[in-house]
């Protein structure tokens, strides 16, 4: 038998479930996870140059400026369900 509640299987699929004591939200209702997120998002925007980040990050010559392009017309099309490679029904992936 196994007494670890950090090892225990959910009693259903969506059910959310704190373990250990430790007050561990999963799930859409993880409010913890976004403040954090929000905290660390705010604290990077205060104390980093995001514009010479974003100059770092665009592409370096024409050729790189297209395969970002592309990929980013690739991501687009998956998203709205146009690529070739996605399953007709999303439940099954």
């Amino acid at each position: 038998m196994n007494d670890d509640p950090k090892k225990a299987a959910p009693k259903s699929p969506g059910q959310q479930q704190q373990q250990g004591g430790q007050g561990q939200q999963y799930g859409e209702g993880n409010y913890k996870a976004t403040r954090d997120y929000n905290d660390g998002v705010k604290d990077h925007m205060q104390n980093h140059d995001v514009e010479k980040e974003a100059r770092d990050a665009a592409p370096k010559s024409d050729a790189e400026a297209r395969d970002m392009e592309r990929a980013e017309d690739a991501g687009r099309s998956r998203a709205k369900g146009e690529s070739k490679d996605a399953p007709e029904n999303p439940g099954e992936r």
